[in-house]
């Protein structure tokens, strides 16, 4: 790839818009800005209204036009934004252009592959960036902004900077008199290796909860056959998407739906009754339900109150237990239990504030620290790894502590991109679009 070929993308959405954006990055565009705006002259960072003509001179149409110089631009390139009308027809004339001056489509992220090229990022920040992209809710939204501002690339430096210091004191006891170093230094590098492995063990736990606030809550609804499970998916949704019948086994597959709750994504989910399959296809449906019960992070298990109603002693903390046909029920109520009626609407309000308090508690193990993905995870892991095989070591052989410490600054170093591999990148950069 040849970071100094021009190229350029539409930025802003496809199809018909009121406004396009459309963005060229290369080296000394500033000639090429001045062709678009028809003018001698032009400053940094000012918005120029002109007609934009193509090269035989024909109107494309009336735009705005922004010349970035760099290094101040995005990528660190000189960059051009045209501003124009967003039909279709528009944004091809405009590339037609482009092209015919020598510039070429982007790939995708390329723009922020250029970027973290001349260090105006890291991979952190794309992590983040592409989160933001991807960003439903507003939790999402403020999750993904602190990894692309820079919020969880600032840890990972600080815990990397630790890392080569504590290395580098380790293999200076090998070689220096201990009258040389600093007293106790011994006792300290390992009291602060045993902190950063605490440190990078608790960043690592978060992982399911900064998933679930990223890529939503996974809620479950489940239980025996004939229990209401379906009308409490509808009146959960509002709206009618689950089949309802007083036939046992009518759902035969997962139903999902997607909906915003409390400003979290949720991705709720009916599942087939669990009880012994009288055929082929409900079988599949169970065993698709227990697959959901295993990636739930809210398991909402549903009884009917028509039944007898029975509560395990010890129950999990991401399970919510709900009588279902309460309009039915004459017992007296149970502690703990949420009582529903999705025939009357009964303790729906209730239930769903129910799962609202629990997906905030699961979400606030996540509020603090570096927000963890699948690819930093598994690097965390490694840091993790080698921090307590330098702490297993024995006492005196610091050689070995310098060496595991130092692999687990390595590890770190490639989730910020300092040290990484092509594959790596393309990955990264890959899931970005077009324009970013």
């Amino acid at each position: 790839m040849n970071n100094n070929e021009t190229i350029f993308a539409l930025s802003s959405g496809h199809g018909k818009s009121g406004v396009a954006v459309i963005r060229v990055s290369g080296d000394d565009l500033r000639d090429l800005f001045l062709r678009i705006t028809n003018r001698k002259s032009a400053d940094a960072r000012h918005a120029y209204f002109t007609n934009f003509r193509d090269t035989s001179g024909d109107l494309i149409d009336q735009v705005i036009a922004v010349y970035f110089a760099a290094p101040h631009s995005f990528t660190g390139t000189d960059i051009i934004e045209i501003h124009s009308h967003g039909a279709p027809a528009v944004v091809e004339k405009v590339f037609e252009y482009l092209h015919d001056n020598g510039a070429r489509m982007a790939q995708p992220g390329e723009f922020s592959r250029r970027a973290f090229y001349n260090n105006k990022m890291d991979l952190a920040d794309v992590d983040g960036l592409a989160a933001l992209l991807d960003a439903q809710t507003d939790a999402q939204r403020r999750s993904a902004l602190q990894s692309m501002m820079g919020g969880d690339s600032e840890i990972y430096n600080n815990w990397r900077a630790q890392m080569i210091e504590i290395s580098a004191y380790a293999a200076a006891m090998l070689d220096y008199a201990d009258d040389e170093l600093p007293a106790n230094i011994g006792k300290t590098i390992r009291e602060k290796t045993k902190k950063l492995y605490d440190e990078i063990s608790m960043a690592i736990s978060r992982y399911a909860a900064v998933r679930a606030i990223r890529g939503g809550f996974n809620v479950a609804l489940v239980g025996k056959t004939n229990v209401g499970k379906s009308s409490l998916f509808n009146a959960i949704l509002g709206a009618n998407r689950a089949i309802v019948s007083d036939t046992p086994g009518t759902t035969r597959d997962v139903v999902s739906a997607t909906i915003d709750m409390g400003g979290y994504m949720v991705n709720l989910s009916d599942t087939a009754g669990i009880r012994r399959a009288t055929d082929a296809v409900e079988k599949i449906g169970i065993e698709r339900t227990k697959s959901e019960i295993e990636n739930a992070d809210i398991i909402i298990n549903v009884q009917s109150a028509k039944n007898k109603i029975k509560i395990p002693p010890h129950r999990s903390a991401n399970e919510i237990y709900v009588v279902n046909k309460s309009d039915t029920c004459t017992d007296t109520h149970l502690r703990g239990i949420i009582y529903t009626s999705a025939k009357t609407g009964d303790g729906i309000k209730k239930l769903i504030t129910a799962i609202n308090k629990k997906i905030e508690q699961i979400a606030a193990t996540a509020e603090h620290g570096v927000a963890v993905n699948a690819r930093t995870r598994e690097l965390l892991t490694d840091a993790a790894t080698e921090l307590k095989s330098a702490l297993d070591a024995p006492v005196e052989n610091y050689d070995i502590f310098s060496e595991h410490t130092r692999r687990a600054a390595d590890a770190i170093g490639r989730i910020l991109g300092t040290i990484t591999a092509a594959d790596v990148l393309d990955a990264t950069f890959s899931q970005l679009c077009l324009g970013k």
